[in-house]
Order: structure tokens, then sequence, then C-alpha cells
């Protein structure tokens, strides 16, 4: 009895394994079901995509260039303006009087000159012809006089006042002379009337464009971005006020990885739009690419040109900018997840068989574009290719394949 119950443990032990064993290979020799890919050319695009910020092409800090009071403030952020419209006014009370006083200057060196011309000029050539006359008379007065003393008619007290009347008359005709040439044209009194004249209307000038200082116009036609000014404030040269952007042609700017600095180059078309108006997208072209690199952010600044910006873009917006920097019009791809290895220098995918088997088959990578990879080399089209990584999966394991 005992023999027989032991007999039966074993042979109920024995189918147990039985059939655990046969449940085992039942699984391990039925095909799993994958989910495959046929190779078919499709087209492929490689973009960049990146934060830019829309902006014209330049723009303009403005200030003042004298110091002062804030008398007004025109424009407000976000208004256009025209060229030589008033943008700022400053107190002009004390520039006003300091150019009358420097024009009643100029008034007075053009009477000086006008008096030189038409009073001392004249006068100085009378006085001198008047002094030569008074030379002549006294020179024959003391001749005369000599001619008397020698013969004894008077005495040497009356030749020594005809001498000294002489030599009064010679001097004061000397003098006569230098003041005539002095108040000649070109000479000492004109050049001094003329440069004071000079001075005056350079001063009044100076005072002139002081004024002008006191009004800041605009330069161009354009937007007021910024505005960092209120009437009252006291402002000082070499300060920014005011932003301004020229109308114009348009830009956005992006801070663009510096790993994609090879796939970058200039006249590349993009596609932008605002968060606000994501379906309103508009086109774009790569102006320029920066010849240096941010080391800190460890980014390329790149420009793209907007030839046509709609509407709704304001200074400053922040937009996304998709820049196509590769195209494939007949590439064969699959999904970047069903290559093994895709970082390294041996990457492969799983191909099925005619046999429904799997093997690797070594790839070569090519164009990526978001979720999708271009193979280059190491598959054909038509044939068959998982479409994940397919866990657990091993060479010549049979499958079922499930073409999505």
């Amino acid at each position: 009895m005992e023999t027989w119950r032991s007999t039966r443990r074993l042979w109920l032990l024995g189918g147990a394994l039985l059939a655990v064993l046969l449940g085992l290979g039942a699984w391990l020799w039925s095909p799993v079901t994958v989910p495959v890919q046929v190779l078919k050319p499709r087209e492929l695009v490689h973009s960049v995509v990146a934060t830019a910020t829309f902006q014209t092409q330049h723009r303009a800090n403005a200030g003042v260039q004298i110091a002062g009071k804030v008398l007004a403030v025109p424009v407000k952020e976000g208004e256009r303006f025209q060229q030589g419209q008033t943008l700022l006014q400053l107190d002009d009370s004390e520039t006003r009087s300091a150019l009358a006083a420097a024009e009643l200057a100029v008034q007075q060196a053009e009477f000086k000159l006008r008096q030189w011309r038409e009073v001392q000029a004249p006068s100085a050539r009378a006085s001198e012809q008047q002094a030569r006359a008074n030379l002549v008379q006294t020179r024959a007065q003391l001749t005369r006089q000599q001619d008397l003393f020698r013969q004894g008619f008077i005495g040497q007290a009356a030749l020594d006042e005809a001498m000294r009347l002489f030599q009064v008359a010679q001097a004061q005709a000397l003098t006569a002379q230098a003041q005539r040439q002095a108040n000649e044209d070109e000479g000492v009194e004109q050049s001094l009337a003329q440069s004071t004249l000079v001075l005056a209307r350079t001063n009044a000038q100076a005072a002139k464009a002081r004024l002008s200082y006191t009004l800041l116009q605009a330069p161009f036609d354009g937007l007021l971005v910024n505005r960092n000014v209120e009437p009252g404030d006291m402002v000082q040269p070499g300060k920014t006020l005011l932003l301004l952007a020229p109308n114009g042609l348009t830009e956005l700017v992006a801070q663009i990885d510096e790993r994609n600095l090879s796939l970058l180059r200039l006249g590349q078309a993009a596609m932008a739009s605002a968060d606000a108006f994501a379906q309103q997208r508009f086109a774009a072209v790569v102006s320029a690419i920066a010849p240096g690199v941010d080391a800190q952010r460890g980014s390329v600044q790149v420009k793209l040109q907007v030839a046509a910006p709609p509407d709704y873009l304001r200074q400053d917006m922040t937009v996304s900018v998709e820049i196509e920097v590769g195209r494939q019009a007949a590439a064969l791809a699959v999904p970047i997840e069903a290559v093994h290895e895709s970082d390294s220098a041996h990457p492969w995918v799983w191909r099925v068989t005619a046999a429904s088997r799997l093997e690797r088959a070594p790839v070569t990578l090519g164009l990526r574009s978001g979720a999708w990879v271009q193979l280059l080399t190491g598959v054909e089209a038509g044939q068959r290719v998982l479409a994940t990584a397919g866990a657990g999966l091993r060479e010549a394991q049979r499958v079922r394949p499930s073409q999505s």
C-alpha cells in the first residue's frame, strides 16, 4: 500500500513537471506579435526649433545733449512717429535768454564794422590829409624863420619855436598816416571789427544749437518701443530716455544651441508663430549668423529676416521659429526609437525576414526630423523592420508581424 502511494506521487510530480516544460516550450517557440513597418520612400524634413524675439533690424537709444528739466514727452509707448516730430521738450528759458544775448552781440559787432567803414576809415583819411597840410605849412614857416635868423631879424627863441612846431606837425603826420593805414581795407581796425563779428556770430550759432538741444526730434519714421522719462524729471546727457525702432525691415533674433551650428546656413527658410496666434504662421529667412558663441549659454545668435510681418507682431514679442536645415524627397526612415545604439558608431535595427524571423541589420543614419531618422545603408525599400526597439527579442526569433 505504501509503495503504491509513493509511485502515485511520483507520477503526479512527473506529470506536473511535464506540463510546465510543455508550457514553457510553447511559450518559447510560439511567435511573438511585433509591430513592423514596410520601408517606403517618404519626404523627410530636418528642422531646428528655437525661441526668438521680434524686433526691427536696428534700434536707437535716444537721450538729451544738455542737462535740464523735462517739460513734455508728447509720444507714448507703442505710438508711431514721423521724422522731425518732437519726442521730448526741455525747459528752454535759459537757452533762449542766452541766444538773445548772443544775437545782440552780433548786432553790436555789425554796428562796429559799419562804424569803421562809414566813420573811422574816412575820418582817418581826412586826419592824415590835414596833418600833411599842417606839416607842409610848418616846414615853410621853419624855412622862413631860418632865413630871418641868418639875416638877424629874429632871435634864437623864435627859431626854436618854429622848429618845435615843425617837429610836432611831423609827428602828427606820422600818427595820422599810421591811423589811416590801420583803417584801410585789410588793415588792423577792419580785421578787428570783422573778427569781432565772426566771434559774435559763432557764439550766436552755438547758442542757437544749444536751444535746439532742448527739443529731442525723431531722426526717422518709427515706433516708440520704450520710454524712461516723464514731465518734471531732471535729465542728464548720456542717459537713454527713449528706445526708438525705425520703420523698415524686421527680424527675429534667436539663440540656438551651438550643437546645431554646423546645420545652419544663410538663406535657409523658416516658419514662425507667436504663442497667442499659433495658427497664424509667417515666413522668415536666415539673414545673419553670429561669428562667435555665447560661452555662458552655449548658444549662437541667429537673425532671421521677416519680409511680410503680420499685424499682430509687437516689438520684443516672443515667437517660436522652425528653421529648415535639410530635406530629402525620398528617404527611407523609421522612428528613432526603432534604432538600437543610435548614438554609437554602430547603430542597428531589427529586420524581419521573409520567414518572419528577426535579424540584426547594421545601418547608417542620416537626416533626422522630429521622431524620425533616415536610414542611408543597411536596408532597402520594401523590407520590413520593427517600428519599436522590441525588448527581450533575440536573433533568428520567429515573430508574428503586425503592420501598423
